[in-house]
């Protein structure tokens, strides 16, 4: 267990090296949430320190589902801190999709599947996450270093020890940009119908209560 925010964003440096040392093609999965920010943030500056020249290479999954708040911030900032990104989206037409029916499968087809086509088209080796242990029970033994199939892939989640107010102490510390969406009262942002707003103390208590709870299956079929 790591001590102290010091500590973590040390440890953090430490396993972009290591996969730096390892791989070449390493994307971040940026959803442009507060998480997933700092990551790419972290990840941004140790490019930077690395080999300036070399772009930060991002993913993100739109699903046709983001609130419009995301999509502005996502792309706003993508283009000021010139970021290669990926916008990976779903063969399906939502006209005639049954949205958030089955949640299991509404994941796997808009979320899961893109992405899963993203990694092996674009052959990403590694894809760094912004998850943390203490946001959902599911998360809470996960590995730093997980390998992936399916194709394969190394995910690396670098802030697991993070806390929420971690990533809100570094962020302010830092100046970080981050959704508007967050000033209104949101702590954990997905797709418009699984999230509401909502002031329960649990920070992920605005997410579908169906999906929260099957998040380890959809982990078992590829997703973050």
């Amino acid at each position: 267990m790591l001590d102290g925010l010091e500590a973590k964003i040390i440890f953090t440096e430490q396993c972009f090296e290591e996969a730096y040392k390892k791989y070449k093609n390493i994307f971040v999965a940026w959803t442009g949430g507060k998480d997933s920010t700092v990551a790419l943030f972290l990840w941004k500056r140790f490019l930077e320190q690395k080999n300036p020249n070399e772009k930060v290479k991002a993913l993100n999954i739109d699903t046709g589902l983001k609130f419009p708040e995301i999509i502005e911030f996502r792309d706003k900032w993508a283009k000021k801190w010139n970021i290669d990104l990926l916008i990976v989206r779903p063969k399906v037409n939502l006209l005639h999709y049954d949205i958030a029916k089955d949640k299991v499968k509404c994941c796997r087809d808009l979320k899961i599947l893109p992405l899963q086509e993203a990694i092996k088209e674009k052959q990403i080796e590694v894809l760094i996450t912004g998850i943390r242990g203490d946001e959902h029970p599911d998360r809470e033994k996960r590995q730093f270093f997980e390998k992936r199939n399916s194709p394969f892939c190394m995910q690396l989640n670098p802030l697991l020890e993070w806390t929420e107010i971690d990533i809100w102490t570094f962020t302010y510390k830092e100046k970080l940009p981050y959704c508007s969406l967050y000033d209104k009262g949101y702590r954990s942002l997905g797709c418009m119908p699984c999230t509401s707003l909502t002031f329960d103390s649990a920070e992920r208590a605005g997410r579908d209560k169906e999906k929260e709870s099957k998040l380890s299956i959809l982990t078992s079929l590829g997703y973050f």
